[in-house]
């Protein structure tokens, strides 16, 4: 059959991603650390963080349940994506076209494209939400926006966010790398300074040990009831939301793109520092600034939006902090967007393509439901794309054990490997069907999906020709061209007296920023309350030298 024409074109997007990545470009654990660890500190953190206090979970369901999930994520990665990434050395993209063929490969990125458009679209609503402060806009905390001046300021975010996305400036990446251990102490920070008050709450005078964080988090936090007095959300659910969170990352193999320049596969395991510290302390810490904000404000808590989460505990910090988190993560959402999509625009340029992204995300940003359904939606996320990666894995590691042909549907010259798209669309038709009888919950549906789609693409596939030897002569994965890439970048370091200076002007900064919130711990909640504002200032001054400071020192020393 020949190969749809939308799929050619998407082939020449990809030219040096057909070839397995050499030697020369492999790079150590260093680098896989610093960008998981920036990476997974997202805007929709503080919503995460915060809906759990919500829904009810209690300091069991948080820090152990939490605890099992985010292993098992890292499990994940480290078992399923990682030794398929460095054994191939591809992107899934090209992979799953060698298995699936170019149409399957069309379909994927096609309802990768859509996916990816919501998710920078919820980005977007949650920079929104810290931008609206200025403009005395009140929080927009249903699915549809009340406040025409909160859709002008979605429009205007949206605007920066697209431009951005279309123009792919280094420098913008350089500083979301500065911004990653800033942005980490902005959750602690935030969860420091709501202790007094809750302590308050919960009938302590002050924190002085372990036993009494936890005490105030049982009290007051994660009470284990949820403001309505329905069910809450349970230990098991919480543990299951925090393997899935990722799931098409892990599960569904979109990671190899990143995991193939890894050395070995054991580096899956540095997505520890990325699960433990950007979800698992992120969401804790959320859930604390939520609840203080709620105190500080005499407000419910399902009544504030991450920005006036952020603000009510750092103050402009946290408006900042808000707005980094959001457009790091979707300037990057929304260039992949864009690049999936022009699987369908053969004569689009990728710039024309964003554009139109852009404006569909923009568009969805003005429509606030990541504040109320985006739980759902990271679940429903995961479960549509992870059927990718297990098509992929019953091939790579099964069909030799089983006797049956790797890459069948390629040697037979086919431009659609049906049983994968058969596999595909019915594990998750059975899946969301067990969903609306209510037999299991959205996200314990991972397993039985996965499952489902391995037996089920292996029996169909055998039927279907998988039985039939390769052609004479063939080995290894077929499609691939060696056109060889481009010699791998030098990073010229530099060491000149601007950037030394800027790098100690900076640690000293960032130091400064843990050291203001917790000079407050000290203190009892009338004095914590009164000298808020003077410490909001601090934090502000400390976060704009430091900001300033390693910007300076990222760009003096790499070139």
């Amino acid at each position: 059959m020949p190969t749809p024409s939308a799929a050619e074109h998407f082939d020449a997007l990809y030219e040096f991603d057909r070839e397995p990545v050499t030697e020369d470009r492999l790079v150590g654990p260093g680098y896989f650390a610093g960008s998981l660890a920036g990476e997974h500190v997202a805007a929709t953190e503080f919503v995460i963080g915060v809906m759990f206090v919500n829904w009810g979970a209690s300091v069991r369901d948080m820090f152990v349940g939490l605890a099992i999930g985010n292993a098992l994520a890292v499990l994940t990665w480290t078992l399923l994506c990682a030794p398929v990434a460095v054994r191939t050395r591809l992107t899934l993209y090209w992979y799953l076209r060698s298995i699936g063929g170019p149409w399957l490969t069309v379909v994927y990125n096609l309802l990768n494209a859509v996916l990816f458009c919501i998710l920078a679209g919820c980005m977007i609503t949650v920079s929104a939400s810290a931008v609206r402060i200025p403009f005395g806009i009140a929080p927009q905390v249903h699915w549809y926006p009340d406040d025409i001046r909160f859709v002008l300021v979605v429009l205007a975010v949206g605007a920066v966010v697209v431009g951005l996305a279309m123009a792919g400036f280094k420098k913008l990446a350089a500083f979301a790398s500065v911004c990653a251990p800033w942005m980490f102490l902005m959750f602690i920070a935030g969860a420091i300074v709501a202790l007094p008050g809750l302590a308050q709450q919960a009938g302590l005078a002050g924190v002085s040990s372990v036993s009494d964080f936890f005490t105030i988090a049982e009290r007051v936090v994660w009470t284990g009831r949820t403001p309505d007095g329905s069910a809450p959300m349970g230990f098991w659910k919480i543990a299951a939301f925090a393997w899935i969170c990722n799931l098409a990352m892990h599960g569904g193999l979109s990671d190899m793109a990143l995991f193939r320049y890894a050395r070995r596969s054991s580096y899956g395991l540095l997505t520890g520092v990325g699960m433990f510290l950007g979800h698992y302390l992120a969401w804790i810490c959320a859930g604390m600034m939520g609840a203080g904000a709620a105190l500080l404000l005499q407000q419910a808590l399902a009544t504030l939006d991450s920005g006036a989460v952020a603000f009510a505990t750092i103050g402009w910090s946290g408006i900042i902090a808000v707005i980094v988190a959001g457009w790091t993560t979707s300037n990057p959402t929304l260039y992949r967007a864009g690049l999936a999509l022009q699987a369908i625009t053969p004569n689009w340029s990728r710039t024309r393509v964003t554009l139109l992204a852009g404006v569909a995300t923009t568009a969805i940003a003005c429509f606030p439901f990541v504040f109320t359904r985006l739980l759902d939606f990271v679940g429903l996320y995961g479960l549509l794309l992870a059927p990718a990666g297990a098509i992929v894995l019953a091939e790579h590691w099964m069909f030799p054990r089983l006797g049956l042909t790797q890459y069948w549907a390629h040697h037979q010259g086919k431009a659609l490997n049906w049983p994968a798209l058969v596999a595909w669309v019915g594990s998750i038709a059975v899946g969301l069907g067990l969903e609306r009888a209510g037999v299991l919950h959205l996200f314990f549906l991972f397993v039985p999906v996965y499952l489902l789609t391995i037996v089920s693409y292996i029996a169909l596939a055998s039927v279907a020709g998988a039985r039939v030897p390769a052609p004479a002569g063939t080995s290894g994965i077929p499609g691939i061209e060696r056109r060889g890439m481009a010699p791998a970048p030098v990073s010229v370091r530099r060491n000149s007296p601007v950037g030394t200076i800027a790098g100690a002007v900076a640690a000293a900064a960032l130091m400064a920023c843990l050291w203001l919130p917790l000079r407050m711990l000290a203190l009892d909640a009338t004095t914590a309350a009164a000298g808020l504002p003077a410490m909001q200032a601090a934090l502000l001054l400390a976060t704009v030298v430091y900001l300033v400071a390693g910007t300076t020192f990222y760009l003096s020393r790499y070139e």
